[in-house]
C-alpha cells in the first residue's frame, strides 16, 4: 500500500498472500519460471493499481517443448483494466492522491495510540453505496483483496441494491495535507423478512494487513451493529458462514453491548437464561436468541465464582445442557434404529455413538468454550 514514492522500494511496506489457490488453483503453484515474483501496488487511499511480473528465467516451448503458465492472465482475471504496468505513471497517478475523499456517509471516528509514530491516529467509518460517483470502480479494485486473504472469496453481484458497504479509513498527513488510506471493508446483504422487516447479512469483512491486530475489526462491526440498530425495520443483524476470528470478535463486540443491560445484570444472570434476554437483547440491540445465549453465557463466566465448587458446577451443567443437544438428537435416532434395523446393522450404528466418547467430546467442547469465553473477558476488560 503505497502513500510515498519511496513506499515503491520498502520492502517493510510488503505483505504476502494468505491464500493463492483462488488464483492458482490447489497446488498454489506458477508452472515455468524461477525467482516468479508478482508484485501488486496500490495507492493507499483510491487503491489504483500498479501491476508488474518479475522472474529470473521461463521455460520456453520451442527448446524446452513445455508453456509456462500464463500468470499475467490469472491476474488479468481479478484486477480490474486500467491498472499501471509503468512506475512513472502510477507515481503521476501518486501524487494526485490528495484529491481522493471517502465515499458516502461517515458513521464513526476514533483514534488507535500508535506506539511506533508515538501518537494517536484518526480512523473513520464511512457507509456507501453504488450511487457514490466513483465508487463502483473504487469497489471493483477493493475487492481484488478478497481472492488473497479470504478463503472461499467471490465477487459480489454490486447491481444487487439491498447490498451495503461499510469502509475504514485512516487519516493521514502528507506534505500539510490531510489523505485518507484505506484500512478495510465489510459488505452487508439486507435480507427480506415477512411481512415488513430485513434481516441485514454481514456476507464479507477484511482488515487489511498492515492493520490487522489493532482493533479496527471491533469498531467496524461495532459501527455497523449501532447503524442497523436505530432501525425500527431491522430484525436481527446476521452472518454468513462465518469464520473462527469472526465469531470470537462478533462475541467481543456483542457482550461489550449487551453487557450494561438490565437483563444482563448479575443477579439475572445467576437466575440462568430468560426470555426477558432474548427479547431486549433482540429489540433493543438487533441481536438474535443464538448469539444472545454465548452472550449470556460469557457474561454469566463473569459473574461465577469458578473457585466455588458449587457455583462452578452450576455454570459447567447449564452451558453443557446447551452444548448436549447434538448428542440428544443422536439418542433419538438411535431409538428409532432399535424399531428399524437388523441387529448387525444396529450394532454397527451403536459403534459410532459410544457414550463414553460422548461425553469426553462434550467435555472437552465445554473446556474450549470456557478458554474463548475467558479470552473475551480479558480483552473486555482492556478495552
Amino acid at each position: 500500500l503505497v502513500r510515498f514514492p519511496e513506499d515503491l522500494e520498502d520492502e517493510n511496506t510488503t505483505f504476502n498472500p494468505e491464500y493463492s489457490h483462488q488464483v492458482f488453483g490447489d497446488d498454489e503453484v506458477a508452472f515455468g519460471y524461477k525467482g516468479l515474483k508478482i508484485l501488486l501496488y496500490y495507492i493507499a487511499g483510491n487503491l489504483s493499481t500498479l501491476f508488474r511480473i518479475e522472474y529470473t528465467s521461463k521455460v520456453n516451448e520451442k527448446f524446452d517443448c513445455v508453456e509456462a503458465d500464463d500468470v499475467e492472465s490469472k491476474i488479468r482475471e481479478i484486477v480490474p483494466p486500467g491498472f499501471c504496468t509503468n512506475t512513472d505513471d502510477f507515481v503521476s497517478l501518486l501524487e494526485k492522491e490528495v484529491n481522493f475523499k471517502p465515499f458516502g456517509m461517515l458513521l464513526h471516528t476514533y483514534s488507535v495510540h500508535n506506539e511506533e509514530a508515538g501518537e494517536d491516529i484518526t480512523y473513520q467509518i464511512y457507509k456507501a453505496d453504488m450511487t457514490c460517483p466513483g465508487f463502483r470502480e473504487y469497489h471493483e479494485r477493493l475487492q481484488t483483496f478478497l481472492m488473497w486473504f479470504i478463503e472461499t472469496a467471490s465477487f459480489i453481484d454490486v447491481d444487487d441494491e439491498r447490498w451495503n458497504y461499510f469502509l475504514v479509513f485512516e487519516k493521514y498527513n502528507k506534505d500539510g495535507a490531510t489523505l485518507f488510506a484505506t484500512v478495510g471493508y465489510m459488505t452487508v446483504y439486507n435480507y427480506y423478512v415477512y411481512p415488513d422487516k430485513t434481516r441485514p447479512r454481514v456476507s464479507q469483512m477484511l482488515i487489511l494487513p498492515p492493520f490487522q491486530g489493532e482493533g479496527h475489526g471491533a469498531h467496524l462491526l461495532e459501527t455497523v451493529h449501532r447503524y442497523y440498530m436505530s432501525s425500527p425495520t431491522v430484525l436481527d443483524i446476521t452472518a454468513e458462514d462465518p469464520s473462527e476470528n469472526y465469531v470470537k470478535l462478533r462475541d467481543f463486540v456483542l457482550v461489550k453491548l449487551c453487557q450494561d443491560l438490565l437483563c444482563f445484570s448479575p443477579g439475572k444472570l445467576m437466575q440462568g437464561f430468560s426470555q426477558e434476554m432474548v427479547m431486549e437483547a433482540q429489540q433493543k440491540l438487533k441481536i438474535n436468541k443464538q448469539h444472545t445465549r454465548r452472550v449470556y453465557e460469557i457474561l454469566r463466566l463473569r459473574a461465577t465464582d469458578m473457585g466455588d465448587a458449587e457455583q462452578s458446577r452450576s455454570y459447567r451443567l447449564d452451558v453443557k445442557r446447551r452444548l448436549i443437544g447434538p448428542y440428544k438428537k443422536k439418542q433419538r435416532e438411535l431409538a428409532k434404529m432399535r424399531r428399524c434395523l437388523r441387529p448387525e446393522e444396529l450394532t454397527n450404528q451403536l459403534n459410532q455413538i459410544d457414550i463414553n466418547m460422548q461425553h469426553e467430546q462434550l467435555e472437552e467442547s465445554f473446556q474450549q468454550l470456557v478458554s474463548d469465553y475467558r479470552r473475551v473477558l480479558e480483552r473486555l476488560a482492556q478495552a
